[in-house]
């Protein structure tokens, strides 16, 4: 079964209300050894997330900085959060939010695209915080006992006591043969895709050539 959010998800949501100050931002972020934190409403549904690149705008962007009206809408953004004091006016919004069901590998594919360490997930229903993903807890996958990957290669592939199977520190190694090549690639790209496998080094022989392969043009 592929593994999902619920699965390695921390089950405390830091987040800070919108009205939070400054310093109640940079306290929460030292209480739990965060880089950001989650804005909520009224409603503790998720409305933004303050960073601390966010709150470093104050220093290195003082209140009192000539704005030009020929800066771009990134640095007139930046201007107006270098001068915010709450954790309404110092986010940035709208939340990039997962919830429980997420499959873990679109969770680490969002992180990856938005360049963030951590998702707020939240509650697919009423739309409030459930909890937070943070980079570790994705990270952690790949730390999965050997035993652990090999029922699950076991449970893909129902003949695989026709291979031999090796597993070190999440590379799996596979020998034996297949009838076609198609097969053997086949074999590689479902073990691949296993949570927690970091590569594959395949082994793997063929009696048959299946796949058509192109000259190159002249």
């Amino acid at each position: 079964m592929a593994l999902e959010v619920k699965d390695v998800m921390g089950r405390v949501a830091i987040a800070v209300l919108e009205d939070a100050s400054f310093s109640e931002i940079i306290g929460a972020m030292r209480r739990f050894a965060v880089g950001a934190v989650t804005v909520i409403d009224a409603e503790r549904r998720p409305v933004g997330v303050v960073s601390e690149d966010d709150l470093l705008l104050k220093e290195s962007d003082p209140v009192g900085h000539s704005v030009s009206m020929f800066e771009s809408h990134r640095r007139h953004e930046e201007h107006h959060k270098a001068a915010g004091v709450t954790a309404g006016q110092l986010m940035t919004s709208p939340a990039i939010t997962v919830t429980p069901d997420t499959p873990l590998r679109e969770a680490a594919r969002l992180m990856r695209d938005k360049r963030v360490k951590q998702l707020p997930v939240i509650d697919p229903v009423s739309g409030r915080i459930a909890g937070t993903l943070h980079q570790q807890d994705v990270l952690r996958v790949f730390t999965r006992p050997a035993a652990d990957l090999l029922a699950d290669i076991q449970a893909r592939i129902p003949d695989l006591a026709a291979y031999a199977i090796e597993i070190d520190k999440g590379v799996v190694t596979i020998r034996g043969k297949c009838r076609r090549r198609s097969q053997a690639i086949a074999l590689e790209q479902t073990i691949r895709g296993i949570e927690g496998v970091v590569d594959v080094v395949s082994e793997l022989d063929h009696e048959e050539e299946d796949l058509l392969v192109v000259p190159p043009l002249l």
